[in-house]
């Protein structure tokens, strides 16, 4: 059997060769999509209409546009993201991956090509500011799109009111202006207030960057519509006969696609592996906590980590929808499949995440039991969209499972079903981390009373490494270019 080597050149390599590997899986996914619904005719007409629609949570793509426009648009975001990712000099690393996949899973619902390369590309100021390394840096221009939305509303609402209507837009220079200087704003301010909030989760949280941006979506959102006194952003609805016909469902085409899409993450991860699952094992009994799964165990076994994880996740929404009653497989729900890949080359896996997902129906059968004791009415289901979105980016409190165990976990998924459908009225759906958001609110109620509880753990936590070092390990942390050798020779003496 052919030994394997881990290295950071192979491990970057192999990242590179996912991003252009899901980028071409999402442009096949346009032809096939194009083909299964007869609308590729339409295709330029309807990718456009995505691009200059306003994007606020949940805005299903789908409906705005079509299924292989939705694909497209996520296919050209996810190959100009891999350019990146490839031809800036340095090796690309696990964070970017995590920012890549959450580019790709949001061009489903409010992420498009126009609208996220402001956001996108105005924190290379910073970075070229502060002299930081820009392929290191790479992940937090990524997750900085989260902000979208706020410029499909400078561009195209924000200036123009109630009179916007799609097909007959035009920009303004007060548009264009406010636009300018919001992105500015956010390329000085974002990246600074990334790394401070993982000190509040204690790294328990792996979307870091949903707390932080959470926060300052919050901040924005009420400055521009409640202290400035504009109408508020509402989500745009578009007549879409196609988008009827198929019942708002494409549970077959969604099957067929990820199915063939992960299994081939697990050949490709088995024969980059020396032909062999050998250390897979040893990864599954990770607890998951400040874990970078590409230096401990290699690339190849992450990439087969994402198509069992990925398979898995895949299961329980088709569980989830074919028992209730909800959303079914609109574009969010394509979105939020490749949104659950996020982490799983730093911290998830199949066994720190099952706990989370059986959350989700315990609080439904909790309030279902509550209210059909008091005589009230449960309304609520799994398979709602904000559930089906809250449940892949809870899983990001899986180091809770690792660490805390089963019952954590369980807590962990009720919790955030409890907070998914109030959190985005706090940033107006503009801010696209929605889930992370949520997601890191949970933890800062769970991690206290948890730590109060079990003494051991309690103890561990007291060795918990510095804030300095934290910064160098997850998602939220800038790296800054390595010091010279003069700088290093002072720091010996």
């Amino acid at each position: 059997m052919e030994k394997v080597i881990i290295s950071e050149k192979r491990n970057s390599d192999i990242i590179d060769g996912m991003a252009f590997g899901f980028s071409a899986a999402l442009l096949l996914g346009c032809i096939a999509g194009a083909a299964y619904t007869g609308s590729l005719v339409t295709l330029p007409e309807d990718l456009f209409r995505i691009l200059i629609s306003p994007g606020p949570l949940v805005t299903d793509y789908f409906m705005i546009g079509s299924m292989p426009a939705a694909f497209l648009n996520a296919g050209l975001c996810g190959l100009l993201m891999a350019c990146f990712m490839h031809f800036l000099p340095g090796p690309s690393h696990v964070n970017t991956l995590a920012g890549f996949f959450l580019v790709i899973a949001h061009c489903f619902y409010g992420l498009n090509l126009l609208n996220l390369l402001p956001c996108f590309l105005a924190p290379f100021l910073y970075l070229k500011i502060k002299n930081l390394n820009y392929n290191e840096n790479l992940h937090v221009c990524m997750f900085i799109t989260c902000f979208s939305p706020f410029v499909s509303e400078l561009l195209f609402r924000y200036t123009q009111g109630s009179s916007f209507v799609v097909g007959r837009v035009s920009l303004t220079l007060k548009g264009i202006l406010l636009t300018g200087g919001f992105v500015l704003m956010l390329a000085f301010v974002a990246p600074a207030i990334l790394p401070g909030a993982k000190a509040w989760h204690k790294g328990y949280n792996l979307y870091n960057g949903g707390l932080a941006y959470g926060i300052l979506g919050f901040l924005l959102y009420n400055f521009l519509y409640r202290t400035m006194g504009m109408e508020m952003p509402q989500k745009l609805i578009v007549a879409n006969t196609v988008y009827d016909h198929f019942g708002r469902s494409y549970r077959i085409f969604a099957n067929i696609y990820f199915v063939l899409l992960f299994i081939a993450c697990i050949i490709a991860g088995w024969l980059l592996n020396g032909r062999s699952f050998k250390g897979l094992r040893h990864l599954y009994r990770d607890t998951g906590y400040q874990s970078n799964f590409a230096q401990k165990y290699g690339m190849p076994l992450c990439l087969m980590n994402t198509g069992l994880y990925g398979l898995l996740f895949l299961l329980y929404i088709n569980v989830a929808v074919h028992f209730t009653i909800g959303a079914g497989f609109t574009g969010p729900t394509f979105g939020i499949i490749f949104a659950a890949l996020t982490f799983t080359s730093m911290g998830q896996h199949v066994r720190n995440v099952w706990p989370i997902f059986l959350g989700f129906p315990l609080l439904s059968l909790i309030s279902t039991s509550f209210n059909h004791l008091i005589g009230g009415s449960s309304e609520w289901t799994i398979s709602s969209q904000a559930y089906l979105n809250s449940v892949a980016f809870a899983t990001g409190l899986c180091p809770l499972v690792g660490r805390y165990g089963v019952i954590a976990g369980l807590a962990a998924g009720a919790l955030c079903a409890s907070l998914c459908t109030a959190t985005s009225a706090l940033h107006g759906g503009l801010m696209l981390y929605n889930g992370g958001f949520t997601t890191g609110v949970a933890a800062l109620i769970l991690i206290p009373i948890l730590e109060h509880y079990s003494v051991a753990k309690r103890d561990e936590i007291k060795q918990y490494i510095d804030l300095g070092d934290m910064m160098t390990v997850n998602e939220g942390a800038l790296r800054n270019q390595p010091p010279d050798k003069e700088e290093q020779k002072k720091r010996s003496e």
